[in-house]
């Protein structure tokens, strides 16, 4: 376009030129105003391999994205060294939110390492599932060598889907435990939010949990302490 604009072209129609080259249009015969764009730019003296390179263009990507996207990842670099708390928890509350599983990331770099020991032993046969594990995992190996830790699921202090920062680390979400699913997450915190619990009776029915979210409730250590229903027994 700027070329075009340089050779005597009037800007909108430089500008609506670059466009149906970019996308293609012209190289697949869909820009009905070819042969009009092409008798513009004889006019003013562009040259012939020029309109003919415009012809082959199966796509372009235009600069300005290009520069959007160098200077997002500047602004995401200096999140990281300088700030990392912030980067780790948009991350994986972000871009990792499908493959972090609580039972093999949040208790220590031992925990990471040995399950990207699993999947490293397994090479080709790895599913796609843990392959994108891997790379989160590798964030984590990451984030605890800089000297920052999670800290344990709360059912009071978690969120349902973020990571969110305290001043001794990072907070796991309850979406973060495998298996839990989204929906369990976000009623179980809705719940909880409303007023404490009394039981894990009361649990199962404020939050709508079944049997198996339960259990990895209990897993986690969420429900130590308290005591299974609200009954007073007269034999205990």
């Amino acid at each position: 376009m700027i070329y075009l604009i340089k050779e005597g072209l009037d800007p909108n129609k430089a500008f609506k030129i670059m466009e149906s080259v970019r996308k293609g249009k012209v190289a697949g015969g869909k820009e009905a105003k070819w042969e009009e764009y092409k008798q513009i730019m004889k006019e003013h003296d562009v040259p012939d391999w020029y309109i003919k390179s415009c012809e082959k263009i199966k796509y372009m990507f235009p600069k300005a994205h290009a520069a959007a996207y160098v200077t997002n990842a500047f602004r995401i670099a200096w999140f990281k060294v300088h700030v990392p708390k912030a980067y780790y928890s948009a991350f994986f509350s972000i871009r990792a939110a499908d493959n972090f599983d609580a039972s093999c990331m949040i208790l220590g770099k031992e925990k990471v390492k040995n399950k990207m020991k699993e999947i490293d032993m397994k090479g080709n046969s790895a599913t796609k599932k843990e392959q994108d594990m891997y790379a989160v995992l590798e964030l984590v190996l990451e984030m605890y060598e800089r000297g920052i830790k999670f800290l344990p699921i709360d059912l009071y202090k978690s969120h349902w889907k973020n990571f969110t920062i305290e001043d001794e680390g990072i907070r796991p979400p309850f979406a973060s435990i495998a298996g839990l699913g989204p929906i369990a997450a976000e009623s179980l915190w809705k719940a909880a939010q409303e007023e404490e619990f009394m039981s894990i009776d009361e649990i199962r029915i404020r939050a709508k949990l079944g049997d198996s979210n339960i259990d990895m409730l209990r897993e986690f250590g969420l429900l130590d302490g308290m005591q299974e229903s609200n009954q007073i027994s007269l034999f205990g």
